[in-house]
């Protein structure tokens, strides 16, 4: 497996995603599609939690951004949901670097600004589009979730896997809770 980062979405020129992985010195085939070298078998996009407090950022940003600044989509979970990056593929990753808080209060939050947007008219957003916890072992470093996401249009759906990493520093004891 090779990674690459900031590498060209393939349906949307000028479009970049944060990290990707793909096959390294071979052709995979996968579900009767084959994969070399040059193509992109998982998009990856990267979030800190919180967002950093700057101007024109969306606390939210893990999930979704109105229309940013410079007129992009800056929502992490928006951007797979609708199609921005990864049109192309049934499943992507997001990373999460948590740097306050813990694991359960980041799931609460997004999962509430989920809610919240579901009850939304029109905002093409449902409860179905919450993260779930796998059924795994916790690590106490690392946190793994998953969502389903319906896309627009012709797009087919979308599981997005979860992977949270703690990035506190100079701690002496593990935290309580997950």
């Amino acid at each position: 497996m090779q990674f690459g980062t900031e590498d060209p979405d393939e349906t949307q020129p000028g479009r970049a995603i944060d990290l990707t992985a793909g096959p390294c010195g071979a052709i995979l085939i996968i579900e009767g599609q084959s994969y070399t070298e040059d193509d992109m078998l998982l998009p990856i996009e990267c979030k800190r939690l919180p967002t950093p407090k700057e101007k024109g950022r969306d606390e939210r940003e893990y999930v979704v951004t109105l229309v940013g600044p410079k007129g992009g989509m800056r929502g992490g979970i928006q951007r797979f949901k609708f199609g921005r990056h990864g049109a192309k593929h049934r499943v992507a990753g997001m990373i999460g670097y948590v740097q306050e808080q813990t694991f359960k209060h980041w799931l609460t939050r997004i999962n509430g600004w989920i809610t919240d947007l579901a009850k939304e008219t029109d905002s093409g957003w449902s409860d179905r589009d919450t993260l779930r916890e796998t059924k795994d072992a916790p690590i106490t470093e690392v946190y793994r979730l998953h969502s389903r996401h319906g896309r627009p249009g012709d797009l087919e759906n979308i599981e997005l896997r979860h992977l949270w990493i703690e990035m506190e520093r100079g701690r002496s004891a593990p935290r309580e809770g997950v």
